[in-house]
């Protein structure tokens, strides 16, 4: 059986914005999905397909592909999806899905799914690795967004991310030397990314704040000290915030804590990166915020 891994990421800058054009940087995560495929050759034109979280089944589905039908599943919705995701492969691809063999594909995501890590960006770059297609074309077809997120499945490195005027993705040494003074805190929810970039598209673009947010993703890349990402993030949380009119996380989470606290990704859920300050364990988990990350632990 055949094996494939796209890591997970974390998007450190230019969230939103980066829809737009905006130079974003982003890391790729330790946890991640695996993808065990099998081909069976029989004459029946089946999918067996089981999909794992840490593991443990969620979702089966069995799936007659020259009608593309659902013969038998345990969860109706994200039977649909996977379906409607696997008719995309096989339009876009020249190997599987045009012979009468079967298939037995088994997913397996390494994080909890309320992480926000790629649960669905990971899934489109291992199916595009092992159908041999484009997973850029993919995702843009199955799910949409910048994409920032297949390039890191794909690289498997921190990346520098543009959009526009063209794809551009730069792979980077990113290992700042303070890394041990950061840390990562989820925030107990999972944050619905549609409803974000919804939020964003109904401001008005902004080409200067694209501009300043590209101009603090270079010296985020570049800073030398805590001091100098701490003066960064804030300025990035703030701008962020004034722009699409809501509290930062810092605000509504943890208004006394002493380091700077920065959302990653769509604002209102998963994970922020933060300094540590003081006993930062404690003051975490008095509030409840007990899933706290060393930046060694997370990051791939």
């Amino acid at each position: 059986m055949g094996r494939i891994f796209s890591p997970g990421k974390l998007l450190l800058t230019s969230e939103y914005f980066v829809l737009d054009g905006a130079l974003a940087l982003a890391i790729p995560t330790k946890p991640g999905q695996e993808f065990f495929f099998e081909e069976i050759h029989d004459r029946n034109s089946e999918i067996i397909w089981q999909a794992y979280h840490q593991e443990k089944l969620w979702l089966s589905i069995k799936i007659n592909y020259r009608n593309w039908t659902i013969l038998d599943t345990n969860m109706e919705t994200p039977a649909k999806f996977v379906v409607s995701v696997l008719q995309h492969v096989q339009d876009l691809s020249n190997i599987r899905f045009h012979k009468e063999n079967s298939y037995f594909l088994k997913t397996n995501l390494q994080f909890p799914p309320d992480f926000g890590l790629g649960s669905s960006s990971t899934l489109m770059n291992n199916l595009a690795e092992w159908a041999e297609i484009d997973p850029f074309l993919l995702n843009g077809l199955a799910l949409g967004g910048s994409g920032y997120d297949i390039a890191v499945a794909q690289e498997k490195s921190p990346i520098l991310y543009q959009t526009l005027p063209e794809n551009k993705i730069m792979r980077i040494e990113f290992d700042p030397g303070f890394k041990n003074e950061l840390i990562f805190i989820h925030l107990n929810q999972k944050q619905d990314s549609r409803d974000g970039i919804a939020l964003y598209r109904s401001k008005p673009r902004n080409n200067e704040l694209i501009h300043e947010l590209s101009e603090i993703t270079k010296a985020v890349f570049l800073a030398k000290t805590i001091d100098e990402l701490t003066l960064y993030m804030n300025r990035h949380e703030l701008l962020i915030s004034s722009f699409l009119g809501i509290e930062t996380a810092k605000e509504k989470y943890f208004p006394q804590y002493g380091g700077f606290i920065k959302s990653l990704g769509a604002w209102g859920g998963d994970f922020v990166l933060a300094s540590k300050f003081g006993d930062y364990k404690k003051y975490f988990s008095d509030r409840n915020f007990t899933r706290i990350f060393e930046w060694r632990d997370l990051v791939l």
